[in-house]
């Protein structure tokens, strides 16, 4: 993708991290505000780890622009390397969605993961229909359906996990 380019999270502010979540889950907060509300202490809470462990859990989030716009953030955790990293919190902002961008954040995390020799990847989202545009990406990246759980804080609601494996060039689908 053209001028797409991928910097750490101190070529921004702390709050930038929460503030993006806040505008991408904007309409699921609206239409269910007790359920998702709750949600938005885990996302300050990320946002300030992001930036108080630069070394840690900073160095495996990134900014995403385009040119010299935001336009949203990926995340993961290599901690179960060499077996396992998780896809972690991401986002691209409203006006930027429907442009690959969330595709090519999926992919510079994947690249990161293979860099660590990371061998498989697991990401989940949720299966209400505000998340079809997520599952669908994962799945034109690659991930397979692995499971399908309750999620803790609304039992009614599906959390769905895909995987994909990711090492060796010949593991690789």
């Amino acid at each position: 993708m053209p001028n797409l380019r991928f910097t750490p999270p101190d070529t921004s502010e702390p709050g930038t991290i929460a503030s993006v979540l806040r505008r991408v889950y904007a309409p699921l907060v609206e239409r269910c505000p007790a359920t998702w509300n709750a949600e938005e202490a885990g996302w300050d809470a990320f946002d300030a780890e992001v930036f108080r462990h630069p070394d840690t859990v900073g160095a495996c989030t990134f900014f995403t622009w385009w040119g010299d716009l935001l336009v949203g953030f990926g995340s993961y955790d290599p901690r179960g390397a060499p077996d396992l990293g998780i896809l972690g919190h991401s986002g691209v902002l409203p006006e930027f969605q429907g442009r690959g961008l969330g595709k090519a954040q999926v992919e510079e995390i994947l690249r990161r993961m293979r860099c660590l020799g990371i061998r498989r990847a697991r990401v989940s989202t949720g299966g209400h229909p505000f998340f079809a545009p997520a599952r669908r990406m994962y799945l034109a990246c690659g991930f397979r359906e692995a499971r399908r759980v309750p999620w803790e804080r609304d039992p009614q609601e599906t959390i769905i996990e895909y995987e994909k494996a990711i090492g060796e060039p010949e593991a690789m689908e």
